[in-house]
C-alpha cells in the first residue's frame, strides 16, 4: 500500500500547473458532442497490458482501431490486434463491442458497454479465458475528473474488476490557432478476481510442451518462485494494481496523435509478480470524420 505515495507528488506536481485555456478548441469539442462522428485509428504498445499486469512472454503489438459514436450516445467500435512475434496468425485477436451514453447531471455521466474479443486457440494473452466483457462506468467531470468502473468478464472462467480513477486534463501550448498539446495525469487502482489467471497458466504450460519447453508444475505461478495459484487465492476480491498514466497528446479538430506512459504497481495478492512495477508505452494515432 505504501509504494503508492511515491506516485502522488507526481500528479499534484501535475495537477497544480497552470492550465491554459484555448476557445477554439472548447467550441469544436461541443459541435462533437452534438454530431455523429467515425473515428479510424492505429496503435502500438510495447506490452500487451491487462489492468497493470502482463504476461510472462514479452507481447508488443499493432492494432487497428474503428469506432463510430452516434449523437444520441450508441456507439459501435471494432479493433485487430497483431502481436508482433506471432508468425502463425496474420490477426492474433480481435474484437467488436457495442456502448451507450448518457448524461445523469451537467457534471455526471454514465456509460454502458458490451465488448467481444475472438481469440485463437491456446492465445498467449492474459485475459483470454474471458472473451466477453460487459462493463458500467461512472464519470463526474469538475476542476478534475473523477471516474468509477466496474467490469464483468465471462466466457471459461467468470471474474470481476472495479477501477477507481482521478485525472486533470492540462493543456499546455498551441502551435496554431487551431491545435492544442495537451497532458493528462491519471491515477487509479484495480481490484478485482483473478480466475483467469489459472487458466492462463494451463494453457502457457500447454503452449510451452507444444513448443518442446519444459513447462512450469501446474499450479506454480509464472513468475514466482514460491507463490502458488489456488481457488482461494483466484476468487478472492483483491487489490490488483495501482497506476499511473501519463498520455501526451497533440489535438487537431479532425485527429489527435497520442504517447502515453504507465506505470504499474501490482498489488501483493497479485498472481502476476506481486509486489513488482510494469511499465508500458503506447503511440496512437486516430482520425476523425
Amino acid at each position: 500500500m505504501k509504494q503508492i505515495f511515491f506516485l502522488l507528488p507526481i500528479l499534484l506536481v501535475s495537477v497544480f500547473c497552470q492550465a491554459q485555456t484555448d476557445s477554439t478548441l472548447q467550441k469544436d469539442s461541443a459541435s462533437t458532442a452534438e454530431r455523429s462522428t467515425l473515428t479510424i485509428g492505429t496503435s502500438y504498445a510495447n506490452n500487451a497490458n491487462y489492468y497493470g499486469q502482463k504476461s510472462e512472454e514479452r507481447m508488443a503489438y499493432v492494432a487497428a482501431v474503428a469506432a463510430y459514436r452516434h449523437r444520441s450516445g450508441f456507439s459501435l467500435t471494432g479493433t485487430a490486434y497483431r502481436l508482433l512475434n506471432d508468425k502463425d496468425h496474420t490477426v492474433s485477436a480481435y474484437s467488436a463491442g457495442a456502448g451507450f451514453s448518457f448524461k445523469l447531471s451537467k457534471r455526471l455521466s454514465a456509460d454502458l458497454s458490451y465488448n467481444y474479443t475472438f481469440y485463437p486457440k491456446l492465445s498467449p494473452f492474459l485475459q483470454a479465458a474471458n472473451p466477453h466483457s460487459a462493463a458500467i462506468g461512472l464519470t463526474h467531470k469538475s476542476w478534475l475528473t473523477t471516474t468509477l468502473g466496474v467490469d464483468y468478464a465471462f466466457g471459461k472462467t467468470n471474474d470481476f474488476f472495479s477501477t477507481l480513477g482521478i485525472s486533470k486534463q492540462i493543456n499546455l501550448f498551441s502551435l496554431t490557432s487551431k491545435d492544442i498539446v495537451t497532458l493528462t495525469p491519471l491515477i487509479d487502482v484495480t481490484a478485482g478476481t483473478q480466475r483467469f489467471y489459472t487458466y492462463y497458466v494451463k494453457e502457457k504450460s500447454i503452449r510451452d510442451s507444444l513448443l518442446g519447453i519444459l513447462p512450469p508444475i501446474l499450479g506454480t505461478t509464472p513468475g514466482s518462485g514460491t507463490g502458488s495459484t489456488t481457488t482461494q487465492a483466484t476468487t478472492s476480491y483483491d487489490l490488483l494494481s495501482y497506476n499511473l498514466k501519463l498520455p501526451l497528446a497533440y489535438n487537431r479538430a479532425s485527429y489527435m496523435i497520442e504517447f502515453e506512459y504507465q506505470l504499474s504497481l501490482l498489488g501483493q495478492k497479485s498472481q502476476s509478480d506481486p509486489g513488482k512495477a510494469n511499465s508500458f508505452f503506447t503511440a496512437n494515432f486516430y482520425y476523425q470524420f
